[in-house]
């Protein structure tokens, strides 16, 4: 586990039994691939700590297979090799996230020499914990842990937009952090010593969500025994964070609308406007845009929401946060377990850094969470996590909210998941699984090879 990995993909044999022979000799552990789609497989079923790639393959070229390794992991230093080196495609390969090239024939010095940076670099990386502090405490506001430049650039608009009181709608995967950017924005503006008030929409039925937002005279329906105030009403002065607003009723969003609009209210059962003093906010996961169409949300209230937009970034697209965010709820769980867990294993690491996290930070929190618990070490270790499976993979791309793939992709996975259900539930015979299907088995071995 000491030793560092090296994965060569280059279609050239002679090259790569030359370069596995020269690296064995120095103690790394190598991995050969003669094709880019070979060489990531091996990346996601191995830890790999450095890739050195060809340029020129057929099949993915370099670039190709640099994004998609960095999109899988970005903590793996990728080295491309190239006969064809210009600067026009060095100056590209760098900028796309590699550290960096060699020009074919390889000079074996010079390879030694940037494998010995990125080395250095790793050890810098993996035990200056000040560094690791200094870092989190650069990026953290009001509990939001970031290095990712996305990310920094949503703290960017939130900074901006903290002292007015423009209404923003917060807009992003379920567990990305809608509401801890919302308490951002409240405890960042010149209303932090006033209410910040929440109200989940989809925690409430049509007629508690009124009463909840409004407030209700006593004898206004049956049950109210008693006069209550609402939720903007309680919020005056300070902040109204309305959850999940794109599943409020139609017939809500009218009150709704009128509230942002002129800045009153009425109570249920009550015909006194009563002015009030609240900023919005709203977050939502779903397709506004796409409920206007299907006259499911009112294109009124959307523009009164959407003065600001602040779009947070799924945790897949941040995994360079990863690294930070571990840390901190390592650091979280043990104090209130009062355990003495240090860190995780690199093992654990690579396991995590792979996995996609539909659940996103939330998802990440709630594995610290249950692996701390559980460790019996002061290293949370890859047994100490729950078994990521390809189909959990997979519940992102089915998604109807998530657009983040294309249609003909999420199709292709739908397809791909009960073509292997049906599979596994008759042990891979194809007739009897083209029947709990519905289709030919001519139909159905088409598909399998098309998939």
């Amino acid at each position: 586990m000491n030793k560092f990995s090296v994965l060569i993909i280059d279609d050239e044999e002679s090259q790569l039994l030359s370069l596995k022979s020269f690296l064995s000799k120095r103690d790394y552990n190598v991995f050969t691939a003669t094709n880019g789609e070979t060489g990531f497989e091996i990346a996601q079923n191995n830890i790999i700590d450095i890739v050195l790639t060809d340029f020129k393959m057929p099949g993915w070229d370099g670039q190709t297979v640099l994004e998609r390794i960095k999109e899988l992991n970005p903590g793996i230093d990728i080295v491309v090799m190239t006969a064809f080196g210009t600067i026009e495609s060095a100056v590209k390969i760098m900028k796309s996230g590699a550290f960096d090239y060699l020009t074919k024939p390889i000079d074996l010095d010079i390879l030694e020499n940037i494998l010995h940076k990125i080395i250095e670099r790793k050890h810098l990386i993996n035990e200056n914990k000040l560094l690791k502090k200094q870092l989190q405490d650069k990026y953290r506001i009001e509990g939001i842990i970031t290095q990712s430049p996305l990310m920094q650039n949503v703290l960017s608009t939130v900074s901006r937009v903290a002292n007015s009181k423009t209404t923003v709608l917060i807009r992003g995967e379920s567990g990305t952090g809608k509401e801890i950017i919302a308490k951002s924005i409240h405890f960042a503006s010149n209303r932090k010593e006033k209410p910040f008030v929440i109200v989940n929409v989809a925690s409430l039925t049509e007629s508690l969500l009124e009463s909840e937002l409004f407030g209700h005279e006593k004898g206004s329906f049956t049950g109210a025994v008693n006069q209550r105030i609402g939720r903007f009403e309680e919020a005056n002065g300070g902040t109204l964070f309305i959850d999940e607003v794109g599943d409020i009723p139609l017939s809500v969003q009218v009150k709704l609308l009128r509230a942002i609009q002129f800045g009153e209210i009425q109570r249920l059962g009550s015909n006194d406007s009563i002015k009030t003093d609240v900023r919005i906010l709203a977050a939502t996961h779903r397709n506004l845009e796409e409920m206007i169409k299907n006259s499911e949300f009112r294109e009124d209230l959307y523009y009164r929401l959407n003065v600001v937009t602040i779009n947070l970034p799924s945790l897949r697209q941040r995994k360079e946060d990863i690294s930070l965010l571990t840390d901190h709820f390592i650091n979280k769980y043990s104090k209130e377990t009062g355990k003495d867990v240090k860190g995780v294993s690199r093992e654990a690491f690579d396991y995590i850094m792979k996995y996609n996290f539909p659940g996103n930070v939330r998802e990440l929190e709630n594995m610290i969470e249950r692996a701390v618990v559980l460790t019996r070490g002061n290293q949370v270790t890859k047994e100490d996590f729950p078994v990521l499976s390809e189909a959990t993979l997979d519940n992102r791309k089915i998604d109807p909210f998530n657009l983040d793939d294309s249609y003909e992709e999420k199709m292709k996975t739908f397809e791909s998941l009960m073509i292997n259900e049906a599979l596994k539930r008759t042990n891979g015979n194809k007739s009897a699984a083209a029947r709990i299907l519905g289709i030919s088995e001519r139909h159905l071995r088409s598909r399998l090879e098309r998939l």
